[in-house]
């Protein structure tokens, strides 16, 4: 079925589908202000800032969690990633492989399973990082295609992972490639998008860029000779930025196959990363940064291109946060959620459509890590770490330097109040890492 609608440039009157294309582009560690579109002081992201200057760009946007695993919990379902075993997880390391529990169960309905389930076609090209087979994995999740890692991170070249176990796959099958890691996300990309001839796609493309080791195309030769595992040592600040080109790069070639294959106008591409940046990165003017849960932990680059439905070089002070996209995908395609899962995330259709027509919200997190519990309403933080409390004005202090706590108690203890009210409604897992819930309700609904 076809139907006739109206572009975000009022000059072009389209035809197209009735269902627009989806393709997610997910950055590893990359920094709130590493893309030139967001301040960054180099030029490794001439085609992602094109991607900017044709679409909308989130001043806003955060993360769900500051680590990788939690946040694609989140990405897959649309829910908080607490209410999963695994998703509790900071993150999912490659010593759990073989484990039962850590990992997205397969029970759960995830947004590749719903636009499956609706006619699209999908695809996984990158990194995976839910749990490894034979219990977890994308093609157990609702994915049709699968390339890439199961686990956090590879050596760019030899692709082994942080235990030196080879982990490179297609489908459920371990193969041997040759050639750097983020080129070969791209190609597999580029290659999906060009067999697509009938029905609409989702394709995810998941980047172990710019995550460590840090290593570009120029490394080949030195990488092989060391047959290098997975490592942090090294690395530099122009490696680094390198390395973002390198994806860049990619994501260029991916906006020109949609080109060439017609499909630019009514596909929805979304571009940000799983958590705030490591060590070269770049968040100014943010503090902090990976396992934070600081702004620089948590705000990402978030960058929107839809033709047929977003204007062009526009901005949006919203508040958004990673499990939105589902429920934004599933509303543009006319895609209803499980009931028995219902979403956390909000659709951020009406946002896309007319950048200021923001709308209140408040966002979560928590973090075993120093014991940090942060949210976020309006332009204020509460903030707590290791027991110490914190309440932040961001519009007025995005650097997180004085703390009002004291100056507004009343405030403080409202927010801490509705902290603790959001906390009660999640579920309460052991710690023991195989200790397996007894029920499906246990594993994936609120208690």
């Amino acid at each position: 079925k076809r139907s006739r609608v109206f572009s975000a440039r009022p000059e072009a009157i389209l035809i197209r589908s009735e269902k627009p294309n989806f393709v997610f582009i997910l950055a590893d560690d990359l920094g709130y202000a590493d893309l030139g579109c967001y301040g960054g002081r180099s030029e490794c992201s001439p085609e992602i800032d094109r991607m900017a200057a044709q679409g909308l760009r989130f001043t806003q946007g955060y993360s769900n969690s500051p680590v990788c695993s939690p946040t694609r919990f989140a990405l897959a379902t649309g829910r908080w990633q607490y209410r999963l075993r695994g998703g509790n997880d900071e993150p999912i390391a490659s010593r759990h492989r073989g484990n039962p529990v850590l990992g997205l169960p397969p029970s759960h309905p995830t947004l590749a399973s719903l636009l499956r389930d609706a006619g699209y076609a999908t695809a996984l090209a990158g990194k995976w990082h839910m749990g490894f087979l034979p219990h977890f994995g994308p093609l157990k999740s609702g994915y049709q295609e699968f390339f890439g890692p199961m686990s956090g991170g590879i050596d760019y070249f030899t692709h082994k992972d942080p235990a030196g176990v080879h982990d490179l796959y297609e489908g459920e099958d371990e193969v041997e490639r040759i050639g750097y890691a983020t080129d070969l996300i791209s190609d597999r990309a580029v290659e999906f998008i060009g067999r697509q001839r009938k029905a609409p796609f989702l394709l995810s493309v998941h980047y172990t860029a710019p995550h460590w080791p840090w290593e570009t195309r120029a490394d080949e030769a030195e990488a092989r000779r060391l047959q290098k595992i997975y490592h942090f040592d090294g690395g530099s600040l122009a490696t680094y930025q390198t390395m973002i080109r390198h994806m860049d790069e990619g994501v260029g070639r991916i906006l020109d196959a949609l080109k060439k294959a017609g499909a630019a106008e009514n596909t929805l591409v979304v571009f940000t990363s799983d958590n705030g940046g490591e060590r070269f990165s770049d968040s100014w003017p943010l503090v902090g940064g990976k396992m934070d849960l600081l702004e620089g932990g948590i705000r990402v680059p978030y960058l929107v291109r839809w033709p047929a439905r977003v204007r062009a070089g526009a901005s949006t002070t919203q508040l958004a946060i990673t499990m939105d996209w589902v429920a934004t995908m599933l509303e543009a395609a006319g895609a209803a959620p499980h009931p028995d899962y219902p979403l956390d995330g909000a659709s951020l259709m009406r946002v896309l459509e007319r950048p200021e027509r923001t709308f209140e919200r408040e966002l979560f997190w928590r973090m075993k890590f120093r014991n940090q519990k942060a949210m976020r309403q309006a332009n204020w933080k509460w903030l707590s770490l290791d027991g110490d409390e914190f309440l932040y004005d961001l519009q007025r202090d995005e650097r997180e330097r004085a703390n009002l706590g004291k100056r507004e108690p009343e405030r403080l203890a409202a927010l801490r109040a509705r902290y603790a009210g959001w906390e009660q409604q999640l579920p309460q897992f052991p710690d023991a890492t195989f200790s397996v819930p007894a029920t499906k309700t246990d594993l994936a609904r609120p208690s």
